[in-house]
Order: structure tokens, then sequence, then C-alpha cells
């Protein structure tokens, strides 16, 4: 068998950069303002509090929707993404907000330099959790807070697999296959649970861990966009918002 020199992060970017141009359009992805927009709001205030000005990274920006989120809530925002096809969709949305083109598991910031790290659907694509938090604690600054929203996307509860069974397959495209042999190989290839997120991340020193599953409010507002059976996939999928903060140093 012929070995490649490429590894599991190239694929995971190359992924990324071929669904850029239609990324937005896929269902969930792109935050519609109104409803949705209103709820993704509450959800962030909940966790981040004031914005004040305070300097956020959102990690994995893709093409812009969470940074354009917490742009509007007042945060002075910094986007980083590994897909330089994305970053030209977030720059050409966002021109005021500055984008970094860097793996999320290797910032390569400068320490201390944040105050709020976000991300959304990021965590069930690493190849290393370890690293990866061990990396976003070293760039938050101490009092800091870090948000992580996310899911477990493999596992199926039982209404979730009723869903599916009423639904038509899945074409078999090659984008579909791409997607299933990278989730074959990262680290929370059998799905990214709070549990086990919220573990990684107490190891890696952060505390004040909250787990947070009431995203009833965004699955709502996105149903019109949805349609009724991924609207009901949706919530029947273990989703959650896990925030975090680095202790304050004594």
């Amino acid at each position: 068998m012929t070995q490649s020199n490429r590894d599991l992060r190239d694929d995971i970017r190359d992924f990324w950069s071929d669904r850029a141009a239609t990324f937005d359009d896929d269902p969930g992805h792109r935050i519609h303002d109104g409803a949705d927009l209103a709820a993704w709001q509450r959800l962030f205030r909940r966790h981040l509090g004031d914005p004040e000005g305070r300097a956020l990274l959102d990690l994995a920006s893709g093409t812009g929707e969470i940074a354009r989120l917490c742009q509007s809530l007042g945060f002075a925002v910094t986007g980083l993404d590994w897909s330089e096809p994305m970053l030209d969709r977030a720059r050409a949305k966002l021109p005021g907000v500055t984008f970094v083109q860097a793996d999320a598991e290797r910032t390569t910031l400068p320490s201390a330099s944040m105050d709020v790290i976000v991300t959304r659907h990021l965590v069930w694509t690493l190849v290393d959790p370890v690293a990866a938090f061990a990396e976003w604690f070293r760039v938050l600054r101490p009092g800091g807070t870090l948000l992580v929203v996310d899911g477990d996307f493999v596992s199926r509860s039982l209404l979730g697999r009723i869903v599916q069974f009423m639904s038509p397959p899945a074409p078999q495209t090659e984008i579909a296959a791409r997607h299933k042999d990278i989730l074959s190989r990262v680290h929370f290839s059998a799905g990214a649970r709070a549990d086990h997120v919220a573990a990684l991340l107490h190891t890696a020193g952060f505390d004040r861990i909250d787990i947070d599953t009431d995203l009833a409010p965004i699955h709502r507002a996105q149903r019109a966009q949805l349609g009724w059976r991924k609207s009901l996939l949706r919530r029947s999928e273990h989703r959650y918002a896990i925030s975090a903060s680095k202790p304050l140093e004594n």
C-alpha cells in the first residue's frame, strides 16, 4: 500500500474548504436575522455576560456566522479558521473583523491574549482534544471564559432512530463519504458526549464548568428552515453548550 504524507488534519481542512461555497446554504449553519439570531444571542449572553468590549476569539470561524453573532453583542472579535476558502467568505461578510488562518488545536496566538473563546461544532472534529483544550487554556486570560456549543452527532435516541427510519435515505455522495471517513478517525468518533468533554476541560485546568442542554429555543427558531423531519431529528440529538472558566491567578 502506498503511504501518504497527508494526515487527518489535512483531510479535515480540505473537506471544509470544499464545503465553503455552499456552507451557508445548509439548514442550521447560517444564523438568520430575527428569531434565530435572537435565540443565539440569549444563549451567548447567558454564558458570557456583558461583552464590555472584551476580546473574543471565535475558533473554527468558518464563514463567520458566530463571529457575526458575537460582534452584534458588542465583543471585540477575532476569528480563526484553517480553511482559506471559509475565511474568504467570512472576511467578505465581516470586513471589520480580523480573521486569522491557523489550526484551532495550534492557534499560534499569544498566551493570555483573549478574554473569551467560543466555538460551535468544532469539538467533535478534534484530533487531539487534550492538546486543544490545553492550548485554549493557554490563550485565555485568567478569569476568562470558554463557551463550547457542540453535540453527539453519532448516537441516536429512540426518537432519532424512528425519524431516520421515516426519512428517505441520504444520497451516497463523495462529500458524504469523506465526512463519514473523517468522523471514523477523530477522537470523538463514537460521539462527543457533554460529560466526556467537560471531564477533559477539567483536566486541562478549567473550573466552573456548566453543561447547558436547553437549546430548545434555538431549535424552535430554526424549525422553518430545517423542515419538520430535520427539526425533530435535531431536537432528539444530544446537543449542548458548555461554559468553563480559567481560574484567576493567586
